[in-house]
């Protein structure tokens, strides 16, 4: 996946959809279970400073949200399929907060590749305001996708390689566990360990 690629598709048949929902740890082990899915990257988008740093990202100064770049094949899972996952795994109605994660770098925030995308989301945000599955109204941005940054290498998996760290454990995990139960039919074949959970 590279900085330009602005239609959300490539030459494998693949497309591309960058979503941002309070912290990336927490966003890519969910989204890396769900079939269809090829890849998930975190990493930092919506800001005005080049290659930032995770550092200067949580400083609220550089304009980024952190975000998870996931690459899907289409005939597997469809746009608004993700939406529907986005959307069950976050708490689209807080603004600029996830839980103790405060700051805009944890908006809730969806940026589109193309028309068909911003209509997606538009639809769904809409929808789910007409559901009343929330008190509040949906706070999440939907903005056209610019540049995408990979987070440094020691992101990417935190959750899998980090599994018993406090955050990892505490919020991550329920996170995981609840999507699992909730929408078992979307998900990868699981390993037998994690179906007994």
């Amino acid at each position: 996946m590279n900085d330009d690629n602005r239609t959300g598709k490539d030459t494998t048949g693949l497309e591309t959809a960058t979503f941002g929902g309070g912290c990336f740890w927490c966003l890519e082990p969910v989204f890396a279970d769900v079939r269809g899915v090829v890849s998930v990257e975190p990493g930092y988008a919506g800001g005005n400073v080049a290659n930032p740093s995770y550092e200067q990202v949580c400083s609220g100064r550089t304009g980024h949200a952190e975000v998870v770049q996931v690459q899907y094949n289409p005939s597997e899972i469809t746009y608004p399929e993700l939406l529907n996952v986005f959307f069950a795994i976050h708490d689209p109605t807080t603004l600029n907060r996830q839980g103790a994660d405060v700051g805009t770098q944890y908006r809730s925030v969806i940026l589109y590749h193309d028309d068909a995308q911003k209509e997606a989301a538009e639809k769904a945000i809409r929808d789910l305001d007409a559901s009343g599955t929330h008190s509040d109204r949906v706070v999440t941005q939907v903005v056209p996708f610019e540049v995408f940054y990979p987070a440094e290498q020691y992101h990417h998996g935190y959750f899998e390689a980090n599994p018993y760290q406090p955050y990892c454990n505490i919020v991550i995990a329920p996170k995981i566990a609840k999507f699992r139960k909730q929408h078992a039919d979307m998900l990868k074949a699981q390993p037998a360990e994690a179906s007994s959970t």
